[in-house]
């Protein structure tokens, strides 16, 4: 079999269609994914391999993307190793115990493959399936520094002030907070691949609240020292965060070989100051208002992406719930069938 798209893609290698795929796919707006979730936790979810490949499968299925992403969530590694985190539903990831002192370094303990079992077998079974369309894995991590905004806070937050605080108040408890946060990144990525991921995303997802001397100091040498963690396993890398077009030539230094663009930057703009493979940037609002607009709005996106190779669509953040599984559908046709990036 040649190579997927997608990874042709990622490399920067022509392709006969541009790839798709949406983050947040493994269900989200899916009548059957809320049908097998049901109301639980989606911590239980990811604990049953074999709930965790479904819900992986099902928006391959059902919208014909040309990659899957796995079904788990940044804060994974961190309830494995028992740090007190939950997901509570409407509101993100909660921490019983947040961060605060050095005494906290002792509760980040070294991953272990037997912490992270359930994880493997959800990626040996979801690989097994893709395995007669050669559709790739990728597999995915939190970046140090929104996994920290998270541990530090105890919650979601829009201020940012507790992390913010404890950055510019202790940078060499934040440095070693940081260093915890990178072993169990790189980790819990080595292992996804081991099992078959073919390629890696890392959700800075919070990175566009610090300033770019910020991002300079704070995130960006730990984020290069996670992607250097995984640079011998020869899998594209993705790096994406969220409102961060003023961040995206300092992120385009840290190693990946994909950046991913959000919405708040024009496609063509964000791969100029990118410079390297891109991914993205339909506003996941704009799939709200029916199939016409949706694929409206997919064309502009398009229209920016021109005919330069290197260049994956996707949304410039996650599926919102909301959204008809049918507008989906259809932007996928569009992107596969006027989609001209990179095709020859």
């Amino acid at each position: 079999m040649s190579d997927p798209v997608f990874l042709k893609a990622c490399r920067g290698e022509s392709v006969d269609h541009v790839p798709v795929w949406f983050m947040r796919q493994a269900g989200r707006s899916l009548p059957e994914y809320r049908a097998l979730r049901g109301s639980g936790s989606i911590l239980e979810a990811i604990a049953n391999p074999e709930v965790a490949c479904e819900v992986t499968m099902q928006p391959v299925r059902r919208y014909g993307v040309d990659a899957a992403v796995l079904f788990s969530d940044i804060v994974v590694p961190y309830h494995a190793i028992g740090f007190g985190v939950d997901v509570v539903p409407g509101r993100g990831p909660v921490i019983a115990q947040p961060f605060t002192s050095s005494t906290d370094l002792a509760r980040l303990r070294d991953l272990s493959d037997n912490d992270i079992a359930h994880v493997t077998q959800t990626v040996d079974l979801v690989v097994e399936q893709l395995s007669a369309t050669n559709t790739p894995l990728i597999g995915f991590a939190g970046a140090p520094f929104t996994v920290a905004s998270y541990l530090v806070e105890g919650a979601p937050t829009r201020e940012f002030a507790v992390i913010k605080s404890l950055m510019h108040a202790d940078p060499v408890l934040f440095d070693q907070l940081l260093d915890r946060l990178v072993d169990i990144t790189v980790a819990f990525l080595r292992a996804q691949v081991a099992h078959g991921a073919r390629a890696l995303q890392l959700f800075d997802s919070w990175a566009g609240s610090l300033s770019r001397d910020e991002y300079r100091r704070f995130a960006l040498p730990a984020t290069q020292r996670v992607l250097d963690g995984v640079a011998d396993l020869k899998v594209p890398t993705i790096l994406f965060g969220v409102g961060t077009g003023e961040l995206l030539p300092l992120m385009a230094t840290a190693g990946s070989s994909v950046l991913g663009i959000d919405w708040h930057v024009d496609l063509d703009e964000g791969r100029r100051r990118a410079g390297k493979p891109i991914q993205g940037n339909l506003d996941p609002a704009r799939c709200l208002a029916g199939v016409d607009l949706g694929v409206q709005a997919a064309r502009e996106v398009l229209a920016r992406a021109g005919r330069e190779a290197g260049y994956i669509f996707n949304l410039g953040h996650g599926v919102l719930p909301a959204t008809d599984p049918a507008v989906l559908e259809a932007i996928v046709r569009v992107v596969h069938e006027e989609g001209m990036a990179g095709v020859q």
